[in-house]
């Protein structure tokens, strides 16, 4: 490898969610670990590995200029976008004007209802969903209509299009929130699923609203297929949100894009964003996606996904192996492995909430899946050194599942 994805990084004391948070906020985050563990961080969805060193070098060269006023996007910010988009997606006549930037991808997505909907109208989703959906949805206005994901006699989360349907019809639905690579499930859908699907929201005048941001971590060789190009109408129907911060780890200095090809949806939305004037682009952040976009963050967005796989096959083996009762689809794309607990709780007299604890107590600081409709699930975030996954999973073997 030529990037660094072994070194174990201190991030305590760094500004970091995932490690200064933990026991902050009961219910909101998980506990700190007991006496004698160290802390493990495998709940919020971002990576325990360095950035690629292209976007340090773009930071870097862009702070030794000492002002940081008044800016507007540059023309390479966009043709970085459109560079990426065309060699990672297969994407073709991608225009600066298609190109809007967003804070995030959930004040996208709530800006694009608003545009599409009216207070108190029904959205589709799937569930399991990301909470992120189900907190800003309600928290807007918007009722959640439900349509849960099945599993094939595979154990490959499917989407149930009868059921789609039904929902979509009864509850008199014009939109829904689509997420692909799929998160929690890790799903990234076939191109006849997402036809399918967008076949279905043309038939009854839905729009959608589609999450890619997770589609740069594909695993296995996976595909990400763009939502928009499916077909014609798919283009025109669809605003597609990404961004660079799951891919290289930027959250911390925000910034995400949506593509929207319907010139009626784009003024709006850019009038819609626009409305609170704090939708606007931070320089650094700026310069970031130049530097991760640039030809070695190609190089190591391939490498981080040969790690990634190794993580995630090393995971879903020791469940196999060792955990008895534990269940799990394995992911196709993003680093989040959701599992389901339902036998190994029935069996061990243990609540959910109560595992979750005995998980905490030891360090793996693991995530709640019941907030992510997963009645008796886990979320597990795989981007650590294997090292650290290694010794995670041993933990969980001696001090949880066979305590």
């Amino acid at each position: 490898m030529k990037y660094d994805f072994t070194s174990l990084m201190e991030r305590r004391g760094k500004d970091a969610t995932a490690l200064d948070d933990l026991g902050r906020r009961p219910g909101s985050t998980p506990g700190a670990p007991k006496e004698g563990f160290d802390a493990i961080p495998m709940w919020v969805a971002d990576m325990n590995f360095p950035t690629c060193p292209a976007v340090i070098d773009a930071l870097t060269q862009r702070i030794q200029h000492p002002a940081f006023g008044y800016f507007s996007p540059s023309d390479e910010y966009y043709r970085s976008i459109i560079r990426w988009q065309e060699n990672r997606n297969a994407v073709t006549g991608l225009s600066s004007e298609n190109i809007g930037y967003e804070n995030g991808v959930l004040g996208g997505v709530v800006s694009t209802l608003n545009v599409l909907c009216s207070k108190g109208d029904c959205v589709l989703l799937h569930s399991p969903t990301y909470i992120g959906f189900t907190n800003s949805l309600t928290s807007n206005g918007y009722n959640l209509v439900l349509s849960p994901l099945v599993k094939d006699a595979h154990g490959v989360y499917r989407m149930d299009f009868a059921d789609m349907e039904k929902r979509i019809v009864e509850n008199h639905i014009h939109a829904a929130v689509f997420c692909s690579p799929h998160n929690p499930c890790g799903r990234v859908w076939e191109r006849w699923e997402i036809e399918r699907f967008m076949e279905l929201c043309e038939k009854h005048d839905v729009y959608v609203v589609s999450d890619e941001i997770w589609s740069d971590i594909l695993l296995h060789g996976s595909r990400h297929i763009p939502t928009q190009s499916v077909s014609g109408d798919a283009r025109n129907r669809t605003v597609a949100f990404y961004a660079p911060s799951k891919t290289f780890s930027l959250a911390g200095l925000v910034g995400a894009y949506h593509i929207v090809y319907n010139p009626w949806i784009s003024d709006r939305l850019a009038r819609e964003s626009s409305l609170c004037h704090y939708n606007e682009m931070n320089v650094l952040s700026m310069h970031a996606l130049i530097g991760a976009y640039r030809p070695e963050g190609y190089e190591w967005v391939d490498e981080l996904n040969q790690v990634l796989t190794a993580n995630v096959d090393y995971a879903c083996d020791y469940i196999e192996r060792h955990f008895q009762g534990v269940e799990f689809s394995a992911p196709q794309g993003t680093y989040m492995l959701f599992v389901d607990c339902t036998q190994w709780c029935a069996a061990h007299g243990k609540t959910i909430q109560e595992l979750e604890q005995m998980c905490w107590d030891v360090g793996v600081a693991l995530q709640d899946g019941v907030m992510f409709h997963g009645p008796c699930h886990l979320r597990l975030n795989l981007a650590l050194p294997l090292s650290r996954v290694k010794e995670a999973f041993d933990r969980l073997d001696r001090h949880v599942f066979n305590a």
